[in-house]
């Protein structure tokens, strides 16, 4: 069952109707926690258009130790990043426009799983346990690619609003681009460890990480780019080693290059993100990696190829692509305009526009590859649901 607090009759009745019939609408703060209180195991509670940022806020902030399990959704009639922050930092898990249906489905789905997971996980992670990250570098041979943006959305989509923990690593250490991505100003970066490390801690990396909204902690590459040759291989592999030890995983944006410094990045590695292009010279450069990795024996299971602008009209099939590289694609980003301009905004598409074909690639790469999670029973009747009301639209 989902609950909807709106107090707006038109409001409440159209989103009830993509819901479907498993809902149960409320108008008052307190007819909202009796429905809570009434269900503990209760998974979801939509917020209409008409309600107040404080109320939801205060709401997802009560329940967010309480009752990890119970997912908030917020509906907004435009979008702002202030509006998002604020909401995501409280423990909303996602703000989504009120007139895109597919995207509010979408949302509830993802949610209902995510509250899953952390039913079957027994709760939330302990952030006082010890853990051992997993390691997921994304690489590309060629620039121009989409690596970064991969990468930064990434961490984003398994960072899930904080659910969570998640560092991402610029190690672009030249001209990395992830600060200007996610619009951060860079006071720390990684050129800060090189005086220390010979005797760096856990408590010194963390004061090196740079706090993003979406709740991933990020490592910034230098600023200046005469800083990177400084940092030793050897200083890489100490700082992912120390990383595993404060996260679930470590995103790390590679330099488009084999050099040593990469090279201890990729030997940490427990998945290898390799993002071509349907373009000849994109693919020429991965299948010159993937050779590479062979003479590296780095298996060949951990390898996961990402065709980025998959939909582009250039000639090249997909099935052109895997015959080329000899291997299979394991997910196909569209192209979009709204790529660049979520860049140029500073805000990964995936915070921006959740809903967008691109976010969703880059979710259900995440959940199936890295989290091992497939759409859940909760999910496909969320999604069959829209598919009901997109065919009763247009009859």
């Amino acid at each position: 069952m989902t609950i909807l607090y709106e107090q707006w009759d038109q409001h409440a009745q159209h989103v009830a109707a993509l819901l479907g019939d498993d809902v149960t609408v409320v108008t008052t703060a307190q007819y909202l926690t009796d429905a809570v209180n009434r269900d503990p195991e209760e998974l979801l509670v939509v917020f209409g258009p008409s309600t107040a940022l404080a109320e939801a806020v205060a709401f997802a902030e009560h329940h967010r130790s309480r009752r990890s399990g119970l997912g908030v959704i917020l509906l907004r009639h435009h979008l702002d990043a202030n509006v998002v922050a604020e909401a995501m930092r409280a423990g909303v898990r996602e703000v989504v426009p009120y007139g895109d249906r597919m995207a509010l489905i979408e949302a509830c789905a993802r949610s209902v799983e995510t509250s899953e997971q952390v039913s079957e996980d027994g709760g939330p992670p302990d952030p006082d346990a010890p853990t051992q990250g997993q390691v997921i570098t994304v690489f590309s041979g060629k620039g121009g690619t989409g690596k970064s943006v991969l990468a930064t959305n990434l961490a984003v989509a398994l960072a899930a609003g904080g659910q969570r923990r998640v560092c991402l690593i610029d190690l672009d250490l030249a001209f990395g681009d992830v600060a200007i991505m996610m619009e951060l100003a860079p006071e720390r970066t990684i050129a800060a460890a090189v005086p220390v490390a010979d005797r760096i801690d856990e408590t010194g990396f963390r004061t090196l990480l740079t706090r993003h909204r979406s709740g991933v902690d990020i490592l910034l590459a230098p600023v200046q780019p005469a800083d990177a040759d400084q940092v030793t291989r050897d200083l890489i592999a100490e700082l992912i080693y120390l990383a595993r030890g404060c996260f679930d995983h470590i995103v790390i944006d590679c330099a488009s290059a084999l050099s040593d410094q990469m090279l201890a990045a990729l030997d940490a590695a427990h998945h290898f993100v390799l993002v071509t292009t349907p373009e000849l010279p994109a693919l020429k450069s991965l299948r010159v990696t993937l050779d590479t990795f062979d003479l590296l024996d780095y298996q060949r299971d951990r390898r996961t190829v990402v065709l980025n602008r998959a939909d582009s009209k250039v000639g090249l099939s997909a099935a052109d692509v895997e015959k080329a590289i000899r291997m299979p694609i394991a997910a196909h980003v569209p192209s979009s305009r709204e790529v660049p301009a979520s860049v140029n905004r500073g805000i990964p598409i995936v915070l921006d526009q959740p809903g967008h074909a691109v976010s969703t690639a880059i979710r259900d790469l995440a959940n199936k590859r890295f989290l091992g999670r497939s759409p859940s029973r909760h999910r496909r009747r969320l999604l069959g649901r829209f598919t009901e009301t997109r065919k009763g639209a247009v009859r």
